[in-house]
C-alpha cells in the first residue's frame, strides 16, 4: 500500500472470508496496531483461533450488507473446504466489485453475483495439466480440484464466459497457485475471450496498480485514476 501511495492510516475494517492460515496469519498485529474493526462470523472466528481485541470484533452474516462509509459489502456462501465460507460485493454509487476466490466451484450465489460486477476479482487458480503431472501428493491434488477447493483457469474462464455482464469493465485473475499455475497462460487464455474487458494479472509478489472503476455505460470511457479517487488494489 505504501508504495502505492495509500496509508494503513485510512484502512476502516477487515472482512475475513474463512479461516485458513494465508488468511487470517496477519489479522491479529495488522487489528491491534491501526485498531481496525474485524468483521468474521462465529463459526469462522471459532474454527480459526483468532484471539482479537474484543472492542475490535464484529460479526456478520450472508446477505446482510454491512455500511462502511459509502461502501455496502455483502457476503454471500460458497464452496470451499472451510466452516462458514464466504465471498464479498462491495458496491457503491451504482457500481459494483466482487471478490470471488477460494471457490470450489461456481455455484448459485456465486453466478448470481458475478453478474452484478462492473469488476470483479476471480481466482484461476491452477493449470489442470500443471496440477496432474506436478509434484502436488495425491490427496492434495483432489482436495484442490475436487469440488471444495479452488477454481481451475477453465472453471473461471467458462463462468467469466457464460455469465459476465454487458458492463463489465476490468477482471482481475487472482490467486493463482505458484507451482501449478503461469501468469502468461492465464494472460494469453484469457485475454482471448477479454472483448472490451480489461484483464489483470494479480502477482504473487507485487501490488496491483490502482484502478478506478466507473460504470461505462452512463460516463463514458474509464478514466485514469489518482491515488485520492476511489481505488481497487487488491494483490
Amino acid at each position: 500500500m505504501k508504495r502505492l501511495g495509500l496509508s494503513l492510516q485510512k484502512l476502516k475494517a477487515i472482512f475475513v472470508s474463512h479461516e485458513h492460515t494465508d488468511h487470517i496469519k496477519g489479522i491479529k498485529v495488522l487489528s491491534g496496531k491501526y485498531q481496525v474493526p474485524v468483521y468474521i462470523t462465529s463459526s469462522t472466528l471459532m474454527h480459526g483461533g483468532i484471539k482479537l481485541q474484543k472492542q475490535l470484533l464484529r460479526s456478520f452474516s450472508p446477505q446482510e450488507p454491512v455500511m462502511i462509509g459509502e461502501l455496502s459489502i455483502t457476503a454471500f456462501p460458497k464452496f470451499h473446504d472451510a466452516s462458514d465460507p464466504c465471498s464479498f460485493l462491495i458496491s457503491s454509487r451504482g457500481i459494483c466489485v466482487g471478490v470471488f476466490t477460494d471457490i470450489g466451484r461456481p455455484c448459485e450465489q456465486v453466478v448470481a453475483h458475478f453478474k452484478k460486477c462492473h469488476a470483479a476479482f476471480l481466482e484461476s487458480n491452477y493449470d489442470d495439466h500443471m496440477l496432474e503431472t506436478g509434484s502436488y501428493p495425491y490427496f492434495l491434488k483432489k482436495r484442490i480440484r475436487g469440488g471444495l477447493g479452488h477454481l481451475s483457469n477453465v472453471q473461471a474462464l467458462e463462468l467469466f464466459n457464460l455469465h459476465k455482464p454487458a458492463f463489465m469493465s476490468h477482471l482481475f485473475l487472482s490467486h493463482l497457485s505458484e507451482n501449478n499455475n503461469c501468469p502468461k497462460l492465464v494472460a494469453g487464455l484469457f485475454n482471448e475471450h477479454a472483448g472490451k474487458v480489461k484483464m489483470i494479472v494479480a502477482s504473487r509478489f507485487a501490488e496491483t496498480p490502482v484502478y478506478l472503476i466507473e460504470d461505462a455505460t452512463k460516463k463514458g470511457m474509464l478514466k485514469k485514476p489518482t491515488a485520492s479517487q476511489l481505488i481497487l488494489a487488491f494483490g
